[in-house]
């Protein structure tokens, strides 16, 4: 063998090598976006989702306070219907 020989395989392997390498570092780097994108999606949607819970349970307080206020208020009125001679 020749020393235009050796070198002309020694310049396909390295490419070759450099083209697997090369591929290898694309995969994991598209791995790695690709997974940054998941994570940074999942934290928008759990501060949406905290939020809608949020606002879920001030509205369930809510509606409990005017569940309270109303039956207050039938009670009111009961009474009135009673004193006036009436049957509720």
């Amino acid at each position: 063998m020749d020393a235009a020989y050796v070198t002309a395989i020694g310049v396909i392997v390295s490419a070759a090598v450099a083209g697997a390498a090369a591929v290898h570092g694309s995969r994991v780097a598209g791995r790695a976006q690709r997974e940054g994108t998941a994570l940074t999606g999942y934290d928008n949607l759990t501060q949406r989702l905290v939020a809608e819970r949020d606002k879920a349970e001030t509205d369930q307080a809510r509606a409990e306070d005017r569940v309270e206020v109303l039956e207050l208020e039938v009670a009111r009125l009961r009474q009135l219907v009673i004193q006036l001679g009436g049957t509720p």
